[in-house]
């Protein structure tokens, strides 16, 4: 038996069919060991011919013509029938795996006997995911986030869809990587994640092509996910757990029509046709312990849906919209190798002033000032202002657009500001260790950037960390990490063979970002540029002589300073 059997659905694809064929066709496990089956969906392009052509090419390659069946599903299920695999992987047309994705999940599959793998997801369609936090070997969808991850780009015991007869809905029916998926997850007993490296490429199209583009209605739309929210129920009891698998659909799929920025696109009969369909489901599909399970200015969104007040959802976007985070470097320093940052993460309004709760009579209420004048959310309460606080510092590697996640402590706390109010924020350290950050390993030469990422009180924001002292803000590039905290330290290094790391305030926000390379590659004059620049009165001085300078003068002065510091424009 093979180890593994690809599937691609393919319509009218064209030129994304040889796009994404390298990948396919180039994998690290060996073409002995698996298969790609290509399914074509009565292409009216030539799509037929450039799958004939692979075929004809190479032996591990199967193509199956059909009648079209006008969405992926049928396909899927035929290639799901088809394949010789242990395993099977979806892969949509337009995506790519990277090479040793079949390897590494098909390794970390065996070692388990699991009925599901979730590989690291890159790619223009995909964002920093916790899903992918860290690698798991064994989880369930009852102790791991899995449904914030409902695409079917992933990795599935052959055995384990026949024996369950897990299949995709077929025809034009809305959702259906999600209805497999929640099927899937609530069947499973063994799902593990890989996250030590990137498996799969989601890549939006640069013609727009994408399934998920199409228009619908929203009638269309949320009938298919009362579907989906029938089949958890379905397969759940009442309580506890079905309300976690169902809260995903309400927070993101429910209420996207009646929050920013969608609420404040849609005007007229459009906007009251999608804010009565998703009211009507609402009050329908979805147990009252949903609702009451969601954070602060979340549950509140869903309350004024459940009653009816349009005008004040719209009003309440308009000022939430505005919110802004706050990430304060505590201190920075390099301690026993790894580069230990201390923040405070808040949340401010679009006035400057923090996003507060106000203590009256023993309750803590949602910030009065954000919600005044708005008609049904009058002393809103916030029972439980830390249960929903989160966050973390991501590091994002701009060369290869990976995410990793650094070692983390940050604790939710409130912090009084006088008068019985308070704010939310997060405190601690985190820990980024170059040796280790890429998924245990070193982290590759090129331009790591540090972001913070955070949900407090139902909002939830991504922004850069950057240096302490604001004064600096659109200067030349800054290398004297620290300076703000009086720190005053520079690079180091790290692995063997060594490689620098340069903690760096750069860019024209100051942000934070680590530069890997090599010693040899660092010039002479980057090696000048550095050890200036990271001595304070040195550094100050030479902003004071820059700024005296002609714009001309500046400008090439300016210039110069980018050329020394290779990172600085990355």
């Amino acid at each position: 038996m093979l180890k593994v059997s690809i599937v691609v659905p393919v319509y009218n694809a064209g030129r994304y069919i040889d796009m994404c064929a390298p990948s396919l066709l180039r994998q690290t496990l060996g073409e002995d060991a698996y298969e790609i089956i290509y399914v074509d969906d009565g292409s009216t392009d030539d799509s037929a011919r450039r799958l004939d052509a692979l075929a004809d090419e190479h032996a591990h390659v199967r193509v199956i013509h059909q009648e079209n069946s006008g969405w992926p599903g049928k396909p899927r299920n035929v290639g799901i029938r088809e394949a010789r695999g242990e395993y099977v992987q979806f892969v949509d047309q337009d995506d790519e795996l990277t090479p040793g994705a079949l390897e590494h999940l098909h390794r970390l599959a065996v070692r388990n006997n699991s009925d599901i793998v979730l590989g690291k997801v890159i790619g223009t369609m995909a964002g920093p995911s916790n899903v992918f936090k860290r690698t798991v070997e064994r989880c369930t969808v009852e102790d791991a986030p899995l449904m914030e991850s409902l695409t079917p780009h992933k990795m599935f015991r052959r055995e384990f869809l026949l024996s369950h007869d897990l299949r995709f809905p077929e025809g034009p029916v809305r959702l259906e990587d999600q209805l497999f998926m929640v099927r899937a997850y609530l069947r499973a007993k063994t799902v593990s994640i890989l996250a030590d490296q990137p498996c799969y490429v989601w890549k939006r199209r640069d013609d727009g092509g994408n399934t998920s583009s199409r228009a619908t209605t929203p009638e269309d739309y949320y009938g298919h996910l009362r579907t989906v929210v029938e089949a958890i129920k379905q397969d759940t009891q009442p309580g506890p757990l079905q309300n976690h698998l169902l809260r995903r659909s309400y927070r993101v799929e429910l209420l996207r029509p009646v929050n920013e920025p969608r609420v404040l696109q849609r005007t007229g009969n459009n906007l009251q046709r999608h804010f009565d369909v998703v009211r009507r489901m609402a009050l329908e599909a979805y147990p009252p312990g949903v609702r009451d399970g969601l954070p602060a200015l979340t549950r509140l969104r869903a309350h004024l849906l459940e009653e009816g007040h349009l005008d004040s959802l719209v009003e309440l976007a308009r000022r939430t919209r505005r919110i802004r985070p706050e990430v304060t470097v505590d201190d920075i320093r390099w301690r026993d190798g790894k580069l230990h940052v201390t923040t405070t993460i808040g949340m401010r309004r679009a006035d400057g002033e923090p996003l507060a709760l106000v203590e009256r009579y023993g309750r803590m209420l949602l910030d009065p000032d954000l919600l005044d004048g708005i008609k049904g959310a009058e002393g809103w309460e916030a029972p439980h202002p830390l249960g929903h606080a989160h966050g973390e510092l991501l590091v994002h590697d701009t060369a290869r657009d990976l995410w990793w996640f650094p070692d983390a402590d940050l604790t939710p706390r409130t912090q009084p500001l006088g008068g019985h109010r308070h704010r939310v924020v997060l405190t601690g350290d985190t820990a980024i260790d170059p040796l280790t950050l890429a998924g245990g390993q070193a982290m590759e030469p090129g331009t790591h950037v540090v972001w913070a990422s955070a949900q407090l009180l139902g909002v939830g924001r991504r922004a850069r960390v950057t240096r302490p002292d604001a004064e600096t803000r659109g200067a030349a590039p800054d290398l004297g990490l620290g300076a703000g905290l009086g720190l005053g330290f520079g690079s180091v290094r790290v692995g063997n063979p060594p490689h620098l790391v340069i903690p760096a305030w750069s860019g024209p926000t100051g942000q934070l970002r680590l530069s890997v390379r090599p010693p040899s590659q660092a010039t002479l004059p980057h090696r000048l540029y550095l050890r200036t620049t990271s001595v304070p009165p040195i550094r100050r001085a030479a902003r004071t002589v820059l700024h005296r300078l002609p714009p001309d003068v500046r400008g090439r002065a300016k210039k110069l300073a980018r050329r020394a510091d290779p990172w600085s424009g990355t």
